[in-house]
């Protein structure tokens, strides 16, 4: 009875310690010689897996590959590539793929799991809801006092115009706005009446009172207009003096340090003969180019920006959705928010204004230029901008 007793608790002892061993063991997998398997961290894949020896991990390679699970088995998996209408949202890394979302002016469908272009909400109907990345826009119809006489996917409807004690021409519909007697001066519109008539009938229609207010205004407005002139004439000429001054300065100190008349050459003991007014002109230089501390932050030949321009413009090669889809991108990466990538677009040259804008920032760079360029899949305009002429001011002094 006791050595039955002994074996029965040895049997559970080793059972115990069976079961606590495979606790132990989050793979769940041992080798031949029954070690547990070891995991490969996220950012590591498996280069030798488990089985006569222990598995063996490496690294990931950044922007490559990457492996985002503890797993025995998971090798690295390469990184997601954003192309067509897909560009970059989140980068790839050893232990995370990179996600992608649709460019400017789309949306991702949900029935076809592809880029779609937003919706334009038809004249006689208003914004409700933009067009975002995961869905498309969303239109209401006019109502209420509300017009909206253009197609657009970002405007939402516009409250009509109140003719208050005018007659009222045209009432509002949800395709136009209200059309009012042209009694009054509406700044920002214009009446069909103001249109047709000259602005004298305008003011000899206005009641007496309303031509007694707008009397002072008008004086106050020259007489601001009158004041900004005189203050402006006043600083140009002060600064015009100012100029001839340090230019006076600046002539007295290079006649003092070449009294030799024009022409005449300054010998040295060395044998180097030098011109003494091509020495005030290199004096001159060196002043002009010495007060150069850094580089610009966008030294750009004008061909090179035109270049650029045109290139964003055009879009990719093949591809007729991205008329200005590019350039939008690069605003959005660049850090412009919505409405004003929009006043961009209202420019003649939207690429030229973008540019312009972005130059003035502290952070504008052509390193920073070229990077978001990357991102939107665009390495031809980058590569141009790398490639283009972009000579650094040295400082120069005269030996």
């Amino acid at each position: 009875m006791c050595n039955r007793s002994f074996i029965s608790l040895l049997l559970f002892l080793v059972l115990v310690g069976a079961l606590a061993s495979k606790e132990d063991c989050p793979s769940g997998q041992y080798t031949t010689s029954g070690e547990c398997c070891q995991q490969c961290q996220p950012g590591d894949g498996v280069v030798t897996p488990c089985g006569d020896t222990q598995t063996e991990c490496a690294p990931c390679l950044d922007s490559e590959t990457f492996s985002e699970n503890f797993s025995h088995t998971e090798q690295c998996k390469p990184c997601t590539e954003c192309r067509g209408l897909l560009i970059m949202k989140t980068p790839c890394t050893d232990s995370n793929d990179a996600t992608c979302a649709c460019k400017y002016g789309y949306y991702m469908s949900e029935l076809s799991q592809q880029c779609e272009p937003c919706t334009m909400c038809p004249e006689g109907q208003g914004v409700l809801a933009g067009c975002e990345i995961d869905h498309d826009t969303i239109c209401e119809k006019c109502e209420e006092d509300t017009y909206s006489d253009q197609e657009s996917s970002w405007d939402p409807c516009i409250p009509c115009t109140s003719c208050d004690d005018s007659e009222t021409l045209h009432h509002c519909t949800s395709v136009s706005n209200t059309v009012c007697q042209g009694k009054e001066v509406t700044i920002g519109r214009r009446t069909k009446n103001s249109q047709e008539e000259p602005k004298t009938s305008n003011l000899h229609s206005l009641p007496v009172s309303h031509s007694d207010k707008l009397i002072p205004i008008y004086c106050s407005i020259l007489a601001a207009v009158v004041v900004g002139l005189v203050a402006f004439i006043i600083f140009k000429r002060w600064n015009s003096c100012k100029q001839n001054k340090q230019g006076a300065n600046n002539c007295t100190t290079i006649q003092n340090q070449t009294p030799s008349p024009e022409g005449e050459k300054l010998h040295s003991d060395s044998g180097i003969s030098v011109d003494s007014q091509s020495l005030q002109e290199q004096q001159l230089q060196t002043q002009t180019v010495v007060t150069i501390d850094e580089e610009p932050c966008l030294l750009l030949p004008l061909h090179t920006r035109e270049k650029v321009e045109k290139m964003l413009v055009r879009g990719g090669e093949g591809d007729s959705h991205m008329e200005d889809s590019d350039w939008c991108n690069l605003a959005g990466l660049l850090g412009y928010e919505e409405d004003r990538i929009t006043a961009f677009r209202q420019e003649e040259h939207p690429v030229c204004a973008l540019l312009s804008d972005w130059a003035s920032k502290d952070s504008a760079s052509i390193d920073n230029l070229c990077t978001a360029l990357r991102k939107i899949n665009r390495d031809d305009v980058a590569q141009s901008l790398v490639l283009s002429p972009n000579p650094k001011p040295t400082a120069t002094s005269v030996v």
